[in-house]
């Protein structure tokens, strides 16, 4: 079956109760059992519950894996992948990376003697000379938030394997739509299912998705033990958003694309980050790698912080807000929202300045977008 058709059908079939369509929403905490250790496959929710269990599935097949873990948020997510390794071991991240993760690795993981090195994104060599005896993972995500940067998932495989570590992507950005790392080599994905996949602002939840086995069973061992769930209700909405994630990421994507070429021309921008543009520096692997460029940019205003404070206030369509991939269109200011945790010395090494905003493009009419942006530049830069 085709992407679309799995979306809405694995994992996905009709009730063998009553016959409804859709994945009903277990609101059970426990299920009765006929006998002693004798149940139909569910004893208690956080261990396992049906309405998760279809997630898992569908999530799992549109990643091209076998395994898909269901988590209470993106950072759970990570933190489970975390939990794979112990004092001593030596993790590889790439520098440009989700304010959220940073902190979770430097501030929280780092105490437990699980040891980070931010290695420079633009520079896959860099990634195998920071590989040492005690290394056990590479985590990256690609594009990167908020610079949107690519690396070649499938070069960085060959140095992974090669090194005997596991590589872990954060596909959030791209989706699966838009993009399938284990595909391409990688051994971990990891998704903010709060984003892309569930697409309508309205739940927080996380993803795990893997072929192997081994590794599964102690993630899934964890997922129980520290019962980092999503309840049944996100799940069920998260399930109903993936349904459409197909015909969302193409709008997402033309839309984006449009407004790219607009922003990249307009004399108040400085500068404009987005992989459609074919003056991205990885523009090329984008096209390689990505079924399309989606439907995120960056952007730094002429002017600093006193013109993104004229700009921000004028939007009318665009809110001012965190997150991201919903089908309203948002606004971020990394320095105070998304990567408020990073410090500052590092955030403008990174190239995360105070005229530095992230757009997430929404599904709405281009035009309509495109004259709210207008209206708020013209605020910023006076012109």
């Amino acid at each position: 079956m085709k992407f679309e058709t799995r979306a809405i059908h694995v994992g996905q079939l009709p009730d063998p109760t009553t016959g409804a369509v859709i994945v009903p929403v277990y609101q059970t905490s426990t299920f009765a059992q006929e006998g002693l250790g004798v149940h139909k496959g569910y004893e208690y929710s956080r261990t396992g519950n049906p309405t998760r269990s279809a997630l898992e599935q569908v999530l799992a097949s549109l990643e091209e894996g076998k395994f898909g873990l269901a988590f209470a948020s993106g950072l759970a997510a990570t933190a489970a992948v975390l939990t794979l390794f112990q004092a001593g071991d030596h993790i590889v991240v790439g520098d440009d990376l989700y304010g959220g993760s940073y902190r979770l690795f430097e501030k929280v993981f780092k105490k437990f003697g699980i040891e980070p090195t931010f290695v420079d994104f633009d520079d896959i060599h860099a990634f195998k000379d920071a590989i040492r005896p005690n290394t056990k993972l590479v985590w990256i995500e690609t594009p990167t938030n908020p610079l949107l940067k690519l690396i070649d998932i499938k070069a960085l495989a060959k140095i992974t394997k090669k090194a005997g570590v596991l590589l872990a992507v954060d596909n959030t950005f791209a989706s699966p739509y838009l993009q399938k790392p284990l595909l391409l080599g990688a051994d971990i994905v990891v998704h903010s299912t709060t984003k892309y996949i569930a697409g309508h602002s309205d739940l927080i939840g996380g993803a795990v998705v893997l072929n192997d086995k081994a590794i599964f069973d102690q993630l899934k061992f964890y997922q129980n033990a520290t019962g980092a769930i999503p309840g049944p209700w996100d799940v069920w909405l998260t399930i109903r958003g993936l349904r459409t994630l197909s015909v969302r990421m193409r709008e997402h994507d033309a839309n984006a694309r449009y407004l790219a070429k607009f922003l990249d021309k307009h004399p108040a921008v400085k500068k404009v980050y987005y992989p459609g543009l074919p003056s991205h520096p990885q523009h090329a692997l984008a096209k390689k790698q990505m079924a399309g460029f989606g439907g995120m940019i960056s952007i730094e205003l002429k002017g600093g912080l006193k013109a993104v404070e004229r700009f921000v206030k004028v939007l009318k369509i665009f809110r001012l807000g965190e997150s991201l991939g919903g089908v309203e269109s948002l606004m971020t200011y990394p320095a105070k929202m998304s990567h408020g945790s990073v410090p500052r010395e590092e955030r403008l090494a990174r190239g995360i300045t105070d005229d530095f905003l992230r757009i997430s493009v929404g599904i709405e009419d281009k035009e309509d977008l495109r004259a709210d942006l207008a209206a708020a530049l013209v605020a910023a830069g006076k012109f």
